[in-house]
This record gives structure tokens, sequence and C-alpha cells, in this order.
């Protein structure tokens, strides 16, 4: 007679069993796809039916852009408990398609439907932009899973930083081409050598207060609070310097190490 108890057979596959790092990456698909859910119903689809409710649009947008903020957090928050708590063994590969979702298709569509409505926006010149950022995450995203860098850094913008810079470029409202311009530098930033810090330590609180603090100003925003539109445009115009000044750092620093090791090197052929 065979044994009753057969719990090794119906155990689940340690591949299919879901950590708690795990379910944080999911939350972040699930908010990068109702980012995308937000962008369309409430921006694009009154758009195409000749609303004139602006408030609506705001508020529409406001929720979208936060929901990528709380991907972000996510985003943050699983490689954090990953490396405290056990992740399964399908961890690497949810992190990158929940990142493709929120940080890829999320920002390109909010560029392509701002290609749609802005006044002086030019729709298929638009379309390119939103290409090229989604591309630029893919390639990212697979670099990443191929390339190993030294610890601590990373190669190329982050793509959540990419994607949140991408949509303040948009929301700071500037004149068309100066925009396309800036999403197409943001892109090339996320797929370029150039090393960016991980969030760890000190810098991912920095990272999460910066992220809440743009929660407040969004929400301002959307409310229509006094000065809501010159904090949001503040808040907008950080993102860009930060976007800006971080790679400068960096090559800068790669350059000083450089010339040390450079005078070591002498140093260690004199006499």
């Amino acid at each position: 007679m065979p044994e009753a108890d057969e719990d090794d057979d119906e155990e689940m596959p340690l591949s299919l069993r879901l950590s708690i790092a795990d379910t944080l990456t999911l939350g972040n698909a699930t908010c990068g796809f109702m980012a995308v859910y937000f962008t369309t119903t409430g921006i694009l689809i009154p758009h195409l039916q000749g609303s004139q409710e602006t408030g609506m649009a705001r508020h529409s947008a406001a929720t979208a852009v936060i929901l990528m903020l709380c991907a972000a957090v996510f985003d943050l928050f699983d490689g954090l408990v990953a490396r405290k708590l056990r992740s399964s063994p399908m961890g690497a590969e949810l992190d990158n398609l929940s990142d493709l979702i929120s940080f890829g298709l999320a920002p390109a569509y909010f560029v392509l439907v701002y290609g749609m409505v802005a006044d002086d926006a030019h729709q298929r010149v638009a379309a390119v932009g939103a290409i090229v950022v989604l591309l630029a995450v893919v390639l990212r995203l697979a670099r990443f899973s191929c390339v190993t860098v030294k610890d601590g850094t990373f190669q190329g913008m982050p793509s959540p930083f990419g994607a949140l810079t991408v949509v303040s470029i948009v929301l700071l409202e500037l004149p068309f081409v100066a925009t396309l311009l800036a999403i197409i530098g943001t892109a090339w930033l996320m797929v370029s050598r150039v090393e960016y810090p991980k969030p760890r330590g000190r810098l991912a609180v920095a990272m999460l207060s910066w992220i809440v603090l743009s929660m407040g100003l969004l929400a301002a925003w959307a409310f229509d609070a006094p000065s809501g539109q010159l904090l949001l445009q503040t808040g907008c115009a950080l993102q860009l310097v930060m976007g800006a000044v971080i790679p400068l750092f960096a090559t800068a620093r790669r350059v000083n190490n450089f010339r040390d090791n450079r005078r070591e090197a002498r140093a260690a052929q004199v006499p």
C-alpha cells in the first residue's frame, strides 16, 4: 500500500513560492498599471471627448505620478527586504518585469498622452520620445541582468529615478522642443555608463524623504492649494537638477580616482 502522506510531492515547488519581497515587487507592478489607468481615464479620454474640465485632468495626472512614486517606494523596500529576509528564485525576474511596467511603460505612456493633449505638442514626435524612454528602460534592465558592476553603484541612471525625471520634465510645462530634448537626455543617461550610488543607509532615507515630499507637492497642486503650481514646479526643477548634478559628481569622482591612481603609480616607479 502506498503511504498516505505524500507531503513532499504535494509541496509547491520552491521556484513558485512568493516571498515578502516578491509581494512588494508585485505592489510595484500594480502601481505602474494603475498609473496607466488614471492617465487614460482622467486625461486622455476626457480630452478625446472634448471635455474642458482641467481640474479632473490635474487630479488624474497627480494621481498617476503619485502611483509611480509609490512604485518607487515598493522598489526601494523590496530590495531591502530581500537582503534582510529570504528572496525567491524568481525575485530578480519579477523585479525587472515590474520595473518595466512602472518605470518604462507608465512614464512613456505619460509622455505619449502629453503629446496628444498639450497645446504646443506634436503627437507623432512625442510618440518617438515615448518610444525612446521605453526602449531606454528595456535596454537598461536587460544590461542590469547581464553586466556586473562594483558593489554599491548602478551603471546608468536607475530606472525609478529616470521615470520620475521624465514625468517632472512633462509637469514643468516647458516649450515642446525643450521638453523633448530633456526627455531624450534623460533616456540617454539611463543607458549611459555614468555611475549612480545605490540607495542604501542614509541615501535610502533621503530618497524616501524626497518621495514623500514629492507626493505632498503633487497633492497640493492637485487640490489647487495656494502656490501649489509654484511648489510643484520647484520640486520638478529640483528633480532635474539632481538628475544633472549626480552625473557631474560621479564623473568628477572618477577623474579624481584616475589621477590618484596615476600619482600612486608614478610614486611606485621612483627609486
